[in-house]
């Protein structure tokens, strides 16, 4: 089978035909078919942003799509950044400015209050309208300052639960691991298999 996946990322399809494989399927990517419009993430929740995506690739490729959204929900600012973490310092905004950002509304807060989760969900829909939602979450916490030099985003300052170390202090190999968007991707590959 093949699957568009909705993206021009070659990452993101990597990733996902890494996880994929043994299901039976080909990903393509929007790169396969360079006339496809750009969907405006316009909702106010990561499936709806996820069910957009993947409903309208799915649309106008005529083939199964997959899409994901995902990003950090900090507890005690009622999950913000949430759907905005890309863009939670403004349109312009770059990781360190949304960091900066994060770090200046949490002031203050003891560390019993600085809960939060990366959160990703997967959308899986066909031309016919099926749509299936995948979702995968990391909890963890809000340091106070950022730690490590690695991963992109706001992995400077989250520790995951059980963890000293920040995503930014662990290889890459261990935080995909443990990846939100790995567990989402996991219970997709398990549902197509299935099929």
């Amino acid at each position: 089978m093949d699957i568009v996946l909705a993206t021009r990322n070659k990452k993101k399809a990597e990733e996902l035909q890494r996880i994929l494989s043994g299901a039976g399927v080909t990903v393509l990517t929007l790169n396969d078919f360079p006339d496809c419009p750009e969907v405006v993430e316009d909702k106010d929740t990561f499936e709806g942003n996820a069910i957009k995506k993947a409903s309208e690739v799915a649309l106008y490729t005529g083939r199964a799509a997959v899409a994901d959204d995902s990003g950090l929900e900090v507890y005690a600012l009622g999950n913000a950044p949430g759907v905005m973490s890309a863009r939670y310092a403004g349109e312009d905004a770059d990781d360190d400015k949304n960091i900066e950002k994060l770090l200046s509304k949490m002031k203050g807060l003891e560390q019993a209050e600085r809960g939060a989760r990366f959160v990703c969900c997967i959308a899986f829909a066909r031309p016919d309208h099926e749509i299936k939602t995948f979702f995968g979450f990391v909890e963890g916490g809000i340091g106070t300052e950022r730690r490590g030099t690695g991963g992109f985003g706001y992995d400077p300052v989250f520790f995951s639960s059980g963890s000293g170390l920040s995503f930014a202090e662990i290889s890459s190999a261990e935080k995909d691991a443990v990846s939100h968007r790995k567990k989402a991707l996991e219970l997709f590959a398990d549902y197509l298999k299935k099929l």
